[in-house]
């Protein structure tokens, strides 16, 4: 779990960041008008929940370094007795105190009157020369009012004030995960494998995709209270396991595909991303176990070379050059550069709050880094699309496979449904 603790340490690690006389200012967001009067369910902005540890919308941050003092100041919607009605309950000024570290909590109608003051000169501290903000196209902190806007209206009001992004500052942050960042992917890699145990028993010709998918939902959520997916699950049988984002689970499984299943639980926000193939009927036809056998061997393969000072790009060049050699050697191909054909996305991605968790592939691993391992094969005229992703915890020496537990081997899956006819 994360505590109070770590989230004042994650803000005095970007204090430690800021310039002197600046204010940072960042904000939860706004639910998104998804059609008349219906919102999408709201999702908090990461980087203000991985300062704050608050989910709720309508909150806001401010950080002040000026003049050698450090000052913290939270705002969250009032108490609404008519609102809660509807909308549920919401926290007080107390529990984001008591939630967040910070002790200044005050109602959000005292923001603009608050940051004026910031950036005015006064006899505390001089007047602040510089605002951060996360300048995300899809941050919203009104109806019709991004992060953008509000920058422009800053500087209109307080010409003189330079505004900088922040984002990269607190993607920093995020590159490496706490020991309790870890512990949390844990229990999400663990919800996530008892999900998809559940799908597995239920895999068989005549199910319809969509309704393993929810299958996954239950069974996480049985387990792990409602904290749900990752992102919206992948289930992909026959032809459509061919299509890397396969986006409408409708069609039904027939005896003699392979399903391709790519999905995650959550925990806290933290995203366990998973990749699993298995056979529907129970057992591979040579082909499939052919192709599955060269996916399994780079999936592996990229698990035991990587290691801190490498970085994706790196990795990706070394899935290549694998799932080239083995293709041409098992048949599949007839020359390496094919392999664009079979192959077409990347090996590896950071995860964390996000499930594509924002980092450049250029840089270099460090122990402590969250990252994929999804090397994949897709034959569309065969009609047989295979990916085994596992999360990989970067370590001193190498890394270890966090979603070791989840059945990935040929043998096991087959036994697997042996048992469960």
């Amino acid at each position: 779990m994360i505590t109070t603790a770590e989230y004042q340490s994650r803000r005095m690690r970007l204090f430690s960041k800021m310039e002197e006389n600046s204010v940072a200012i960042l904000f939860s967001g706004v639910p998104k008008v998804c059609s008349a009067d219906e919102d999408y369910p709201f999702e908090v902005n990461r980087n203000f929940y991985y300062l704050t540890g608050i989910e709720q919308s309508d909150s806001s941050l401010v950080m002040l370094k000026s003049g050698g003092e450090l000052r913290e100041y939270l705002f969250i919607s009032p108490f609404d007795p008519v609102k809660e009605k509807w909308y549920g309950k919401r926290l007080t000024t107390e529990e984001a105190s008591l939630s967040s570290g910070v002790r200044n909590v005050l109602i959000n109608s005292a923001l603009e009157t608050r940051v004026d003051h910031l950036l005015s000169a006064n006899g505390d501290y001089e007047a602040v020369r510089k605002v951060y903000l996360d300048l995300d196209r899809e941050i919203k902190i009104a109806d019709a009012t991004s992060t953008q806007n509000y920058r422009d209206a800053l500087i209109k009001k307080h010409g003189r004030i330079i505004v900088n992004d922040i984002k990269q500052m607190i993607f920093d942050l995020r590159f490496v995960k706490s020991r309790a960042e870890v512990d949390e992917f844990r229990k999400a890699v663990a919800h996530t494998q008892i999900g998809i145990t559940a799908v597995m028993a239920e895999v068989k010709a005549g199910v319809r995709e969509y309704e393993l998918a929810n299958t996954f939902l239950k069974a996480i959520n049985d387990d792990n209270g409602y904290q749900g997916t990752s992102f919206n699950t992948i289930m992909a049988s026959g032809a459509h396991s061919t299509i890397l984002h396969y986006p409408l689970p409708m069609d039904t499984l027939r005896q003699g595909d392979v399903l391709l299943m790519d999905l995650g639980s959550k925990h806290n926000y933290y995203c366990a991303d998973v990749s699993r193939t298995v056979p529907i009927g129970g057992k591979f036809t040579d082909l499939q176990r052919k192709i599955y056998n060269i996916v399994l061997g780079a999936n592996k393969a990229v698990a035991k070379f990587v290691h801190p000072g490498l970085t994706i790009n790196d990795l990706q060049a070394f899935t290549i050059e694998y799932l080239s050699t083995e293709c041409v050697a098992a048949g599949l191909l007839k020359n390496k550069e094919d392999i664009s054909r079979v192959y077409f996305h990347g090996v590896s991605h950071h995860i964390g709050l996000d499930t594509h968790d924002p980092a450049t592939k250029d840089k270099k691993l460090v122990p402590g880094c969250i990252i994929s391992d999804e090397p994949g094969l897709y034959f569309a005229d065969l009609g047989i699309g295979v990916r085994i992703e596992d999360d990989l915890l970067i370590t001193k020496d190498g890394a270890e496979v966090l979603t070791q537990d989840i059945i990935k081997e040929i043998d096991e899956i087959e036994a697997f449904y042996a048992h469960v006819r």
